[in-house]
C-alpha cells in the first residue's frame, strides 16, 4: 500500500509532504514492495499520523476491564480503534488479590483482531497506593507494596503488566522497587509522598508518574512534592489527563512547558461512561454518575474520565498545545514510556503501520 501526499509526521519533530509506504502490516522504505499490491490512497495533503497509544485506561462503551469479561473488553477494545487508539493498555484498580489476578488472566484470552485495537501491555493502577490519596480506588483493598504478589499478577498476565502505580512513601516501596524494576515500569501516583520521598523512588529506579497532579500532594513553593521532583528526575515520564475537566488549561500548558512533549504521556483515564449517554455506572465496583464528560463517585469525587484519547489530543491543541508535541504526547512518547517504540507510536521503517489521517480540523477521517 502506498498512501500518497501525505502530511506525514516523522521522527525529526516536523511534518513532511511525502508518500509513505506499508507492506505485510509495517512501514518500509521499498517502494517496489509497498507497490506490489496496487493499493494506493490519496491523502491530498492531510495529516497522516501513528496510531494513537492509550496506557492508561478503564474502560469504555458500559464496560470496565475490571468485570474480567473477555467480551466486555472486546467492546472496548472495538470502541477504541474506532476512535483511532491503535495500542491500548488496559488498567486495573485496586480490587481484592482473587479479583486482580482473574482480570489479568483474561486479558491474556483477547486474540488480535483488525477491528480491535491490540493490547500492549497492561496498567496496573494499585493496590499499593496511599488511603490519603486514594481517590476513587477502594480503600478496602490497598496494601503495602508487596512484589511477591506482583510476580504472582505478572505471572497471570503472561508477562503483560508495563506499568506498576505505587506511593512511595508506604513501608516496603523502595525494596519493591528494587526488587521489580528488572521486570515493570515502576510509577508513582495515588501517594501523598514529599518531594525527598519521591526523589527516593526515583533513585531507586521508579521512571513514571501517574495522571500527574491527579492523586496527589499539591505543589507549592514549600513542598515540591512529586510533582517538583519529576520536573527534577529528566528520565521520568508523566501521564497527563487533558479532557478539560482534571487539569485547567493552563496548568496543561505549563507541564508542556516544564516537562516538554519527549516526557508528557497524553492518557485518557477513561472508564466505562466513556461513549455512553449521561447515567449511573461502574469504576472499579463502585458507583460512578456520569454528567456531561464529568464521571464522579457520589461524594463528588472525579472517578477517572469519560473521554477518548484521540478527543484529549484534540483538547490539547485546543488548548494552545503545538500540533506536532500534542500528536507525539498520543502516540510516540507513551509509547516509550513502556518500552515499545519504535515498534508503535511511529511511522519510520519497520514500525508496526497503525496509521491515521486527519483532516485540517483534527478529525479522524481514516484508520489504516
Amino acid at each position: 500500500m502506498i498512501i500518497k501526499n501525505g502530511n506525514v509526521f516523522c521522527s525529526d519533530g516536523s511534518f513532511h509532504i511525502k508518500d509513505l509506504l506499508i507492506a505485510d502490516g509495517r512501514i518500509t522504505d521499498d517502494i517496489n514492495v509497498a507497490g506490489s499490491d496496487g493499493k494506493v490512497i490519496d491523502a491530498n495533503r492531510k495529516y497522516v499520523i501513528p496510531g494513537l497509544v492509550d496506557i492508561h485506561s478503564h474502560g469504555a462503551v458500559g464496560h470496565d476491564f475490571c468485570d474480567a469479561d473477555s467480551e466486555g473488553i472486546r467492546e472496548i477494545l472495538k470502541y477504541e480503534k474506532s476512535c483511532g487508539i491503535t495500542s491500548y493498555c488496559p488498567t486495573s484498580m485496586t480490587l481484592a488479590k482473587d479479583m486482580l489476578i482473574d482480570i489479568f488472566k483474561t486479558a491474556t484470552e483477547i486474540s488480535p483482531s483488525p477491528e480491535l485495537a491490540n493490547i500492549v501491555g497492561i496498567n496496573m493502577e494499585g493496590p499499593f497506593i496511599s488511603e490519603k490519596k486514594k481517590a476513587a480506588q477502594n480503600g478496602k483493598y490497598i496494601f503495602r507494596p508487596d512484589a511477591s504478589f506482583f510476580n504472582e499478577c505478572q505471572a497471570a498476565s503472561d508477562n503483560l503488566i508495563k506499568l506498576v502505580t505505587l506511593a512511595p512513601e508506604e513501608d516496603g516501596a523502595i525494596d519493591f522497587i528494587n526488587k521489580c524494576k528488572g521486570s515493570v515500569n515502576i510509577s508513582l501516583g495515588h501517594t501523598a509522598a514529599t518531594y525527598e520521598q519521591a526523589c527516593s523512588a526515583f533513585t531507586a529506579g521508579a521512571n513514571h508518574v501517574t495522571h500527574l497532579c491527579n492523586g496527589m500532594t499539591e505543589f507549592t513553593h514549600r513542598e515540591p512534592g512529586v510533582f517538583g521532583a519529576a520536573i527534577e528526575n529528566t528520565d521520568v515520564f508523566v501521564e497527563l489527563i487533558c479532557d478539560g475537566i482534571h487539569n485547567h488549561p493552563t496548568m496543561i500548558r505549563t507541564i508542556f512547558k516544564l516537562f516538554g512533549a519527549d516526557r508528557v504521556a497524553l492518557i485518557s483515564d477513561s472508564m466505562e461512561a466513556t461513549g455512553m449517554p449521561d447515567g449511573d455506572y461502574e469504576l472499579g465496583k463502585q458507583h460512578v454518575i456520569k454528567k456531561g464528560f464529568h464521571a464522579t463517585l457520589e461524594d463528588g469525587t472525579l472517578a477517572g474520565s469519560a473521554t477518548n484519547l484521540f478527543d484529549c489530543m484534540r483538547k490539547a491543541i485546543e488548548f494552545g498545545i503545538p500540533v506536532y508535541d500534542a500528536i507525539k504526547s498520543a502516540t510516540s512518547t507513551p509509547a516509550k514510556s513502556i518500552g515499545l517504540y519504535p515498534e508503535i507510536g511511529s511511522l519510520e521503517p519497520g514500525a508496526r503501520a497503525d496509521v491515521l489521517i486527519l483532516n485540517d480540523e483534527f478529525k479522524l477521517e481514516k484508520i489504516i
